[in-house]
């Protein structure tokens, strides 16, 4: 199924439009449409949007409904904040995978409207404010330069929705292709082992240097990796210096087909070892 991921701050219309997109489908073509979000969920979004860990469980209940879902067939519609770069990337490689196309909705608005929309809900509806500002801080704006974030379209609150662009994104455009399996390097290879000792100690130092600034819940961008640190607690050298050994010793035996992997893999693998 062509997978449309919907994106934007709370409370900035995606639901709605979400519902724009499937009553249209519905209408003009004979396949199905499954809309996947939160609401799905059964969460409570300020418990959970205040929980790093809960808040990474959503997002991977979200992304395997997709998964189960998508095919060449009908139409996914994720319907959620996908604010995170990373994970609308994780998005994009999962329908690499399947060879179907997609497209982004961005539904722009201002902090402002999202706040007023979001005090015009009934109260269990609504984000705290403290939840909300958050995840406005938090956002990470698509870029149609980016391949995962294109096609995209950006719709702003009183604008009408472009679906024959739409349709032509998704009915009429190859799907991306799967990435090309590379020889895995060896371990005598030097550039390898090069490159493992450095973007280590690259992303080692980005992780010291950013603790100075973050509180818990934050996403700490790493250069060179799309995945983020989700930073819990501060670690000291002597932690981070351990970690970095025991990953450098695993990938040793265990070598990654991509050398462009190696940071993202070495951010999951601090990920896990600070919960």
């Amino acid at each position: 199924m062509p997978l449309i991921v919907m994106c934007g701050y709370p409370c900035s219309g995606k639901t709605r439009r979400a519902h724009e997109l499937r009553e249209y489908f519905t209408k003009n073509t004979e396949r199905q449409v499954h809309i996947v979000g939160d609401e799905d969920q059964g969460i409570d979004k300020n418990s959970v949007y205040a929980d790093s860990q809960k808040e990474k469980n959503l997002r991977g209940s979200l992304r395997a409904e997709v998964e189960r879902k998508v095919n060449r067939g009908d139409i996914v519609i994720l319907d959620s904040l996908n604010y995170i770069k990373g994970y609308r990337y994780e998005l994009f490689c999962l329908i690499k995978h399947t060879q179907t196309p997609h497209c982004l909705m961005y539904c722009l608005t201002s902090a402002d409207v999202s706040t007023e929309w979001n005090k015009g809900r009934e109260a269990d509806s609504q984000y705290t404010q403290e939840i909300l500002d958050a995840l406005i801080q938090r956002f990470e704006a698509p870029d149609s330069r980016n391949r995962w974030d294109s096609p995209l379209f950006t719709i702003q609150q009183d604008d009408s929705l472009p679906f024959e662009a739409i349709c032509d994104a998704l009915f009429k455009r190859k799907a991306p292709p799967p990435n090309q399996s590379t020889q895995s390097q060896p371990l005598s290879s030097t550039n390898f082992l090069y490159e493992l000792d450095k973007v280590t100690q690259d992303v080692l130092m980005a992780v010291l240097e950013s603790q100075k600034t973050s509180v818990p819940g934050d996403l700490i961008s790493i250069p060179g990796a799309t995945e983020k640190i989700e930073f819990t607690r501060s670690l000291n050298m002597v932690e981070l210096r351990k970690l970095r050994r025991q990953f450098i010793s695993y990938t040793k035996m265990h070598p990654t087909e991509n050398i462009g992997q190696i940071a993202n893999m070495f951010v999951q693998y601090l990920n896990k070892s600070m919960h």
